[in-house]
């Protein structure tokens, strides 16, 4: 199949490698807008996380669809970059590609296995999709078997117990390296969904003060409000509350640093003989690594952060088999759905033609009988219903059971079928089945499979 998988992550890729090709979530749609635009590209799907950067596609050409995806990568956000990007990128085709995709939804591929956050990013990337009406039948169905294979995982296995995410495993790094958090002051910066499961941990934690910072002040206030504990301040505040701050946590979409070593330095003046850790979870990264030679400063980011952390516990390891066989079964299940679809214009051109016939027999019928009560011709409809059924049904089951042999086979079976009914299909009807946009639903009720 004509699919394919381009990205880096954190297998391939460091920290600042992966923050120079990271997505803003605001410009995800605008961009597979414009993914939509190369020739060689049917339809497209963006995942843009702290750890990953992946393109799902499927081309009309793979040699050249690839060399297009690469292009866009350097077009659209990634020019003037001073080193080769490829030495870090991975292409998988068909299948693997696939596969791949189950295995993050799953947890796999997740730097903390069964990362609690990444079925929700899957999700977030398949609505961006739809919205930007860069899927079709096929990418649609990936998504929608991976958002499966992830909510199976979840619940039938125990890789999604004891919620693990970035944020927790943040706070598991910081009582590393200061101890318990009791009585201890925090910074969280940033109030998305990092900082928000970071700040109800560390209340948990018995924190003494929690200050949350944010480029939005309401959206920081409305996190202390929620919590109950705390306050809010303003980035401008932002050395102000280093000065007090025992240990602080980032993660905000900042393009920049937000914690520059003046600002850091300038803190530490303030508060001589007390040390400060922090931990920066964001990609882009917010901490200037030159704060790290501070005197005084501790500094991990979201790399050191897994390279010095194991959270993957026994129980989350043992479930590793059975998630994995949960992914072979997506994509088989998958596997048959796509070999399946060469089938569609076969049966419905079928169904329509013996519809036809049917329902013109019927009324030939009812015309030479016009004393026919309302009740007769019901039961001459339904009878004429049940017959047309009955015939057909074994041909089409024997249509789908070919399904899932070879395509040069099933081809071959399908133009039988084609000339002994009289169908008239061509290539044209089978491309349909092939490529249709699918455009955002109404509500995002279908969606829901978390």
């Amino acid at each position: 199949m004509p699919l394919v998988c381009l990205g880096l992550s954190h297998h391939t890729a460091p920290a600042e490698v992966r923050e120079r090709h990271a997505f803003p979530a605001a410009r995800v749609a605008e961009a597979l807008i414009a993914l939509r635009d190369y020739e060689a590209v049917r339809e497209a799907a963006l995942i843009s996380t702290c750890n990953r950067l992946e393109i799902y596609a499927e081309l009309e050409d793979e040699g050249l669809g690839v060399l297009q995806l690469k292009e866009f990568l350097g077009n659209f956000r990634h020019s003037g970059i001073a080193y080769d990007i490829d030495p870090y990128l991975y292409v998988l085709h068909g299948s693997a590609a696939i596969e791949h995709l189950f295995r993050v939804s799953t947890g796999l591929d997740s730097m903390l296995i069964g990362d609690a956050e990444v079925l929700g990013q899957v999700k977030d990337a398949y609505r961006q999709a739809r919205r930007a009406r860069s899927l079709g039948k096929t990418l649609h169905r990936v998504f929608h078997e991976a958002l499966s294979a992830g909510k199976a995982a979840r619940s039938q296995t125990a890789i999604g117990t004891e919620s693990v995410s970035v944020a927790t495993a943040a706070i598991a790094m910081a009582k590393q390296h200061v101890g318990s958090l009791q009585g201890k002051n925090v910074l969280v910066i940033g109030a998305g969904k990092m900082g928000q499961t970071a700040a109800k941990r560390l209340k948990l934690e018995g924190a003494a003060e929690l200050i949350v910072a944010n480029r939005t002040h309401e959206r920081a206030r409305s996190l202390v409000r929620s919590l109950g504990v705390g306050q809010a301040i303003e980035l401008d505040s932002l050395v102000d509350a280093l000065k007090l701050a025992d240990v602080v946590i980032t993660s905000t979409g900042a393009s920049h640093f937000v914690i520059t070593p003046g600002k850091v330095a300038e803190a530490m003046i303030a508060r001589p003989g007390r040390p400060i850790f922090l931990i920066d979870v964001a990609v882009p990264r917010d901490v200037d690594p030159a704060v790290a030679r501070i005197p005084g400063v501790g500094l991990v980011d979201i790399d050191k952060m897994g390279e010095s952390i194991d959270l993957t516990i026994e129980h989350r390891r043992a479930a590793i088999p059975r998630v994995e066989a949960i992914v072979q079964e997506h994509l088989t299940g998958f596997d048959d759905w796509y070999r399946s679809r060469a089938t569609i214009p076969v049966i419905s051109s079928l169904s329509r033609k013996a519809e036809a016939i049917r329902s013109a027999e019927v009324e030939r019928l009812v015309a030479r009988c016009p004393g026919l009560s309302d009740r007769d011709r019901a039961l001459i409809a339904g009878m004429s219903l049940t017959i047309v059924s009955r015939l057909l049904h074994s041909v089409i089951v024997k249509i789908r059971d070919h399904a899932a042999g070879p395509e040069a086979e099933l081809r071959a079976k399908a133009q039988m079928v084609d000339e002994l009914f009289e169908l008239h299909l061509d290539e044209s009807d089978i491309a349909k089945q092939y490529w249709l946009p699918v455009a955002e639903p109404a509500t995002t009720a279908d969606l829901d499979l978390t």
